[in-house]
Parts: structure tokens; C-alpha cells; sequence
């Protein structure tokens, strides 16, 4: 970040000599150097900025920056197992800094793409349409099984969980997606009941 506020001031700096001393653009090099400055700097900062602030709409602190979202950042910190967001961010079992990036982005071929696309949606509803209440906000689609299996699919504690287990055709239900992971693990965020719920304040 320290370097794309480097280049906008030498861009800044570049163009302001530009305009005080336009004589400098009357040869060659002075035409190739207004080319530059004019043209190439800001893209190059355009695209460094862009770059950069997509790798911040992925933390947890960009998603839950919006006051729609407090109620779904608290329930991350709810102190109940049964709790499956709580459960995923308080035992790492996704990033603690992408945690929302994480659960919520399709991990189909063009997922991360798709996750931004709606990001920007969320933002044009946030400042110019109707925001919804957070206990009303809905998911676009039913959730896929496949994005829990992209951390969960091989790993011992799926494949050979008791509950999993029990039934021979479970598993290959769940990994079809036949059968949705949330018909079974039904609380994830549970933001209507907040207000009854204790909360776990963190590691020392």
C-alpha cells in the first residue's frame, strides 16, 4: 500500500510539472514522458488499488463493516457448539480473518469472481437501495454442499463420524449434494435470538 501511495504522488507530482511546464512536452522524450504520466501511472495505480482493496473485501473485518452485518459478526463468538458459524471461526476451522470470504464463496471455477460480483451488489443495495433487516437477509441460492466439502472431503472426522457413518448411504447423499449438510447442522447464524445467547469472549 505504501508503494501505490508512492506512485500517486509521483503521478500527482508528474502531472502538476506537466501542466506548469508544458514546454517539456515539444520533443520526443517530452511526448513519451506526457504518455506516461497522462496514461500509464494511473493505470498502473488503478489496477494496484483494485488489486489491493479485492484482497481486503475478502477479510472479515471489510464484510462485517457494514451495521447489517454486526449482528452475523456476533454470532461468530456465540458460545455454543451447536453453533456452526461460532463453531468453524472459533476453533479455526476456517481463517478467523476470511471467515465470511470463506464459507460464502462458491468454490466452483469462477466462485471468487462471482463473490466479488454480489459484493458489489451488497454495497449499491447498502448506499442507494433498500437494505434489508439482518434477520431478513437470505442467501441467493440454496447452499451447496460442495463448500463444505472443499475443507471437510477427506478429512477423518467427515468421512468416519459416527453420525456419518450410521448410515452407509449418508455419505454419498452429502457428497452429491442429495442431501444438504444443513438439514442436520440447522443453526448457523442465528442472529433472531442473539439477545438469549452467551458469548465467548476470546483466547487470553
Amino acid at each position: 500500500m505504501d508503494l501505490l501511495f508512492l506512485l500517486i504522488a509521483l503521478s500527482i507530482a508528474l502531472i502538476a510539472l506537466l501542466v506548469f511546464r508544458p514546454s517539456l512536452t515539444a520533443a520526443a522524450g517530452g511526448k513519451i514522458m506526457a504518455f506516461v504520466v497522462l496514461f500509464g501511472l494511473p493505470l498502473l495505480c488503478l489496477g494496484m488499488g483494485l488489486s489491493a482493496q479485492l484482497q481486503n473485501s475478502k477479510t472479515t473485518r471489510f464484510c462485517l463493516s457494514c451495521h447489517i452485518m454486526e449482528p452475523y459478526g456476533q454470532s461468530l463468538h456465540v458460545d455454543d457448539p451447536g453453533h456452526l458459524a461460532a463453531n468453524h471461526f472459533q476453533n479455526h476451522r476456517v481463517p478467523p480473518d476470511e471467515a465470511c470470504y470463506t464459507c460464502h464463496t462458491n468454490y466452483a471455477m469462477f466462485g471468487g469472481l462471482k463473490a466479488k460480483l454480489n459484493g458489489l451488489r451488497h454495497i449499491y443495495v447498502y448506499y442507494l437501495g433498500n437494505a434489508p433487516k439482518p434477520a431478513d437477509i437470505k442467501l441467493y441460492e440454496p447452499y451447496n454442499n460442495r463448500e463444505c466439502l472443499h475443507c471437510h472431503g477427506g478429512a477423518r472426522s467427515f468421512e468416519e463420524g459416527a453420525a456419518h457413518a450410521a448410515d452407509p448411504a449418508l455419505l454419498s447423499d452429502l457428497k452429491s449434494n442429495k442431501i444438504s449438510c444443513l438439514s442436520c447442522h440447522q443453526v448457523v447464524h442465528d442472529v433472531a435470538t442473539l439477545g438469549e445467547q452467551k458469548f465467548w469472549k476470546g483466547a487470553n
